[in-house]
């Protein structure tokens, strides 16, 4: 049900958790395999009383080739249930490649969303950033986006806003002279007077396809989080989980909004890490899950396989974390009603290397199960299980496979010969 206070969204995450309605369509990003096409955003109806139920009933495209739409975000937040000049109506889509960002008008017909406004990749890159990746809204009227690198696509992590009525980028957010090395995603506590961004790498390098030898280089991967005091913007903190926290990706609060921590999942070594508020106030980590490597035999020799988690999710009442393993092709549900200690409860397969390819398994230290190709209305499931989004009351949760084109082609080329969706 909608908040009686007549503005988007709700009181609170548990009030969205308990109140809020079944969703009956699903907003999709896809990404081209063939860069002479568009990428478009996929109207999806999930609503099973519904005709056209689990088909792709609209497309949205962008108008344009090589922009490579990757995560996607609101021009106006949830939680402005008080405000009822407010509307929820824009998807905000930006572009890795291109560095433009397309609205898209949800409010007028949901069923088939137009393409609203594209803001030029000119704008961002006058403010030297580029690599755009998560959009989120802020109180103050305006949206955030974070970005991976310079106007060159080298490393650099900063923070664009856009003004969410004039839809023009007005400037950077981040004060003073101390930048993150590199950018990737970030939530911010205000109770706590707190923002928290993580790192992947330096865009020039990491578009070109996944290298191994670029791991323990510090100039092209990342391995820190960002710390930054809300109120005056600026970097107070940089905490460095070294090697085992190689390219921290998805960053993730509590929903309650007076907690003090939070988890991120760290792609290479496929760990999770819990980040924290300390009793001196400062903030710290810790390991918390450990995903090991599997040894297969690929092409006659014995290699390991890291599970690289790719996507985490909190359900709206906190007591559960899902992540994906884009490799290992499985997808996890942690009961966290202690968030020190982590305990798995649930475990999906949908693809993933192993299966893919028929690789055999040498060692896995956690299961013995075999694993298949997995079939879904007569079509094979290639890649991998990436990004994930789940239901308000937390009993759907939604799966997609494409987690960065370059990578994609590199890692699952059959991907490519079927239509991708990446959320």
């Amino acid at each position: 049900m909608a908040c009686c206070k007549g503005g988007p969204g709700y009181a609170s995450p548990l009030d969205a958790f308990r109140n809020g309605p079944r969703e009956e369509l699903l907003y999709v990003v896809c990404v081209q395999p063939d860069q002479t096409k568009q990428d478009y955003l996929a109207t999806v109806d999930v609503d099973p009383n519904s005709p056209t139920y689990s088909k792709v009933i609209h497309r949205t495209y962008t108008g344009s080739v090589g922009d490579e739409l990757h995560h996607s975000g609101w021009n106006v937040c949830s939680s402005c249930y008080d405000n009822p000049e407010l509307k929820r109506n824009l998807l905000i889509l930006p572009a890795l490649h291109s560095c433009k960002v397309f609205t898209i008008d949800v409010g007028t017909n949901p069923r088939k969303p137009e393409l609203h406004k594209v803001i030029d990749g000119s704008e961002m890159r006058s403010f030297n950033c580029s690599f755009p990746h998560t959009a989120h809204c802020l109180a103050s009227g305006e949206i955030m986006i974070s970005t991976m690198g310079d106007e060159n696509e080298n490393g650099k992590g900063d923070f664009v806003l856009i003004d969410a009525k004039t839809l023009k980028v007005t400037g950077t957010w981040t004060k003073g002279e101390k930048l993150a090395k590199f950018g990737y995603d970030f939530w911010y506590q205000p109770y706590h007077d707190v923002m928290v961004s993580s790192e992947w790498g330096t865009p020039k390098f990491f578009k070109t396809g996944f290298h191994p030898d670029d791991i323990a280089n510090s100039e092209r991967y990342g391995t820190s989080l960002n710390v930054y005091k809300w109120s005056t913007r600026e970097l107070q903190q940089v905490i460095d989980l070294g090697r085992e926290g190689c390219a921290p990706l998805e960053i993730r609060f509590l929903h309650d909004p007076k907690s003090a921590e939070g988890f991120v999942g760290c792609a290479v070594e496929a760990n999770v890490y819990r980040f924290f508020k300390s009793d001196d106030v400062k903030w710290r980590t810790e390991k918390v899950i450990d995903i090991p490597a599997k040894t297969v035999l690929r092409n006659g020799l014995e290699t390991k396989l890291n599970g690289l988690i790719s996507d985490i999710l909190l359900s709206l009442d906190d007591k559960y974390l899902y992540f994906s393993c884009w490799l290992h092709g499985d997808v996890r549900q942690y009961d966290i009603s202690d968030p020190k200690r982590p305990k798995l409860t649930g475990r999906i397969q949908l693809g993933g290397d192993i299966a893919n390819y028929g690789l055999k398994v040498i060692e896995d230290k956690e299961f013995k199960d075999e694993q298949k190709p997995v079939w879904v209305k007569g079509k094979q499931l290639f890649g991998g299980p990436q990004m994930l989004q789940l239901s308000l009351d937390g009993k759907r949760l939604y799966v997609s496979s494409s987690l960065y084109s370059p990578w994609d082609k590199q890692f699952y080329p059959q991907m490519g010969q079927e239509e991708r969706l990446q959320h």
